[in-house]
């Protein structure tokens, strides 16, 4: 079958998917069906691709320790900051700092970065994150697409 992308955003509800266009079709049917009915939207399978969805904040990440083994993000130290400021944009935080990040991951018990700020700015020169204000910054869809490469 040919492969489809597609990626779309309903209020606080977003999805982006990869692959099969029948089994995009399916996943934007469950999508649209929980958009209607105010409910949240099930959790996306992976399939011949890749399928990302934010439903409510905090919908479907999961725990940061399993959402860093699922990204591959464990030793890497570059990878490991840009999986956890993803896995705190799921869970719906907007204003992400390198003091957020430092503080998720020492509150989730995983091993904390030896300098979070070089790591930021690794990921900025990789055009993963973009700096925001004084202390701020996001992931840009490139750093969450990057993940979800090695990730599949």
């Amino acid at each position: 079958m040919a492969q489809a992308k597609i990626e779309v955003k309903f209020g606080n509800i977003c999805f982006s998917g990869e692959g099969d266009s029948a089994w995009l079709e399916s996943q934007l049917d469950k999508l649209l069906a929980a958009a209607v009915n105010g409910t949240e939207a099930p959790a996306a399978e992976v399939h011949h691709g890749a399928a990302t969805r934010t439903g409510k904040a905090g919908a479907g990440a999961g725990s940061l320790a399993a959402f860093l083994k699922a990204q591959k993000a464990t030793t890497n130290q570059v990878r490991k900051f840009l999986a956890t400021a993803c896995w705190l944009s799921l869970k719906g935080e907007n204003n992400l700092t390198t003091a957020l990040v430092t503080k998720s991951l020492t509150d989730n018990r995983q091993l904390k970065l030896t300098n979070p700020a070089d790591c930021l700015n690794q990921n900025v020169r990789k055009g993963y994150c973009e700096k925001q204000g004084k202390k701020g910054f996001f992931v840009t869809e490139e750093g969450t697409n990057s993940l979800e490469t090695v990730a599949e």
